[in-house]
């Protein structure tokens, strides 16, 4: 389904053949994931003491009838009958524990996105037309996204391979979440298209999403409610007592380390960077696409790539997810201004119209400015597209119209940043924060109306969500001095568990009375989570707000935290190392 009445479709953009470098990065990636697979498959046998069935009966499992143990796992899950079926076709499966199927449950699911991703980079030579090809690029890359994201949850839940050595309970559940929404945006692109290539692509991705989300259900292990997504574990979680400093502030969150704390703090003169990019040849390189592929891959160590002032207008830049751990610091909003104007119109898929996009977990921008110029006429055109975990957004601009600012999957945090847009400006389905930031609306085309957020959470176990917390909602003075013939809403729901949240910010009375927007008739209005809490100004008040099942009033402070960095984006454990001043709970 499109975003917006009044806006087309997606169409799809044209991209050269992959390079043969791209194909081995692809097998190698699919090899060590095959090894990973190899390993635990192998350890399962052992550790189950089940062999797997004989070759020559693949039908062998459909006839099994299912445990007591895989019962109940599957009574958990979204899609029963394919947990139950893809379970009994996995070695180990008839003695395995409830705790053993959730390894199980990972590892099968690893097998069948590594056979998507082999499969489809397998076709790579097929003739496309340009939105085709496009839509079939997306889905490389975010299959390729996703075979990590799983191979990092397996590895933390394995109880040979991981050895208790992978991520939380928080982070697993952020990469399947990831991986969902990544399954998601693949079949988006395809959705208004018809042909050979989709109808494959179709085949091959068969069963991805509903796979995932069975892991997502069988992981959490607990049925959906209100707050459905946010583990059991942390709707509990008291903050921690080193995290509140001064006024309930920490200086910087934890998941920062103490030297992107003081980079965080230290004037941009007194920054010894790594790579500097500069216009006129003073620097190491004179473009940020030169800065990215110096930077190295894998690294655990902080990259910082300085870009000075002026204005860099190379289209669709991006840290890919390989490039971990690079920092971004410009002059100032501004001075440093990365500029884009790509937009559906060029037969791009909203995806890829990004001005710039981060991919690699640990990004961090700081002081620069970040645009598309395509104008409102061209719809969807996105200035900044982050898919990132663990990623930060710190005095930055972001500017566009429609789609400005794709906050796509894993956990984020945007601070003291101002966001310009009209139709549906910040969307995506990442868990993310806006703290003490400007969101500002601006004069749409004709007939159009402002909607702040469009939030798509597809499944009610994923933590996903967008929380505004301390911020400004505004207009620009051009939609101020006609607001009464431009209605702007806070946000409408894109898919049917959509979430969003506004506590105790700022709304000027541009914002309507009824505060939100349906996205089609009463599509999601009882699955959706939206919530207001104490927030101020005149668009703030809500006696006149909608009467939708999902839409509430948030009286409850135990209820307001659930959205706050401490508890939703679990900043406690990561947002310190990064060095960004953040309100871990709900003091202003």
């Amino acid at each position: 389904m499109g975003r917006g009445g009044l806006v087309p479709s997606d169409p799809l953009r044209s991209s050269p053949p992959r390079s043969n470098r791209r194909k081995r990065l692809v097998l190698l990636s699919l090899i060590f994931s095959l090894a990973l697979i190899v390993a635990s498959a192998v350890s399962a046998v052992l550790f189950f003491g089940v062999r797997a069935p004989a070759s020559g009966q693949p039908g062998q499992a459909l006839h099994r009838q299912p445990t007591q143990a895989i019962s109940r796992t599957c009574s958990r899950t979204r899609y029963r009958g394919l947990c139950v079926n893809s379970l009994l076709e996995f070695p180990g499966s008839l003695t395995a524990s409830d705790k053993d199927l959730i390894h199980i449950s990972f590892n099968m699911t690893l097998q069948h996105l590594n056979k998507a991703l082999y499969s489809t980079s397998g076709i790579s030579n097929l003739q496309m037309d340009t939105r085709v090809q496009s839509a079939y690029e997306d889905c490389l890359e975010l299959l390729e996204d996703s075979v990590d994201a799983l191979s990092l949850s397996l590895y933390s839940v394995s109880p040979v391979v991981g050895s208790g050595g992978g991520g939380s309970t928080e982070d697993v559940l952020t990469w399947l979440s990831g991986a969902l929404t990544n399954q998601d945006t693949c079949a988006e692109g395809f959705a208004e298209l018809s042909g050979s290539v989709k109808d494959q692509m179709a085949d091959r991705l068969k069963d991805l999403s509903e796979l995932v989300s069975n892991c997502l259900a069988i992981f959490s292990g607990s049925d959906s409610d209100d707050f459905s997504g946010i583990p059991i574990q942390n709707k509990r979680r008291l903050l921690d007592a080193d995290i509140s400093g001064e006024n309930g502030e920490e200086k910087f969150p934890k998941w920062f380390g103490k030297r992107e704390r003081e980079l965080l703090e230290t004037p941009i003169t007194a920054i010894q960077a790594d790579i500097i990019v500069s216009k006129d040849g003073n620097g190491t390189v004179k473009s940020i696409s030169e800065a990215i592929k110096m930077a190295p891959l894998h690294s655990d160590k902080r990259t910082i790539i300085y870009v000075r002032a002026g204005r860099y207008e190379e289209e669709n830049l991006k840290v890919g997810r390989k490039k971990t751990n690079l920092m971004f610091i410009g002059d100032g909003m501004g001075k440093t201004i990365i500029s884009g104007s790509k937009s559906i119109f060029d037969n791009l898929t909203t995806f890829h119209t990004a001005s710039f996009a981060a991919s690699g977990a640990g990004f961090i921008a700081r002081d620069m400015t970040f645009e598309n110029q395509a104008g409102p006429t061209k719809h969807q055109a996105v200035a900044l597209r982050v898919s990132a975990d663990h990623a930060v957004v710190y005095r930055c601009s972001i500017s566009g119209y429609q789609d400005t600012l794709y906050v796509h999957s894993n956990r984020q945090f945007f601070r003291e940043c101002y966001v310009y847009g009209t139709v549906d400006f910040i969307f995506g389905n990442a868990a993310v924060v806006f703290q003490n930031c400007s969101l500002n609306a601006r004069k749409p085309m004709d007939q159009q109306k402002n909607t702040i957020t469009a939030q798509n959470r597809k499944d009610p176990l994923q933590n996903t969500g967008i929380s505004i917390h301390a911020c400004r909602i505004l207009a620009t003075p051009d939609l101020e001095a006609s607001s009464s013939s431009f209605p702007t809403y806070l946000g409408r729901p894109w898919k049917l568990y959509s979430r969003t949240v506004y506590m105790l910010s700022y709304m000027g009375d541009h914002i309507n009375p009824r505060g939100w927007l349906e996205w089609n008739a009463t599509f999601a209005l009882d699955t959706l989570y939206y919530g207001e809490y104490m927030n101020y100004g005149p668009g703030a008040a809500v006696g006149q707000r909608v009467q939708w099942p999902g839409y509430r009033v948030i009286t409850s402070t135990i209820e307001a935290n659930k959205f706050t960095v401490a508890q939703f984006i679990y900043g406690s454990s990561w947002l310190p190392s990064t060095g960004v001043a953040f309100l871990a709970g709900l003091n202003v």
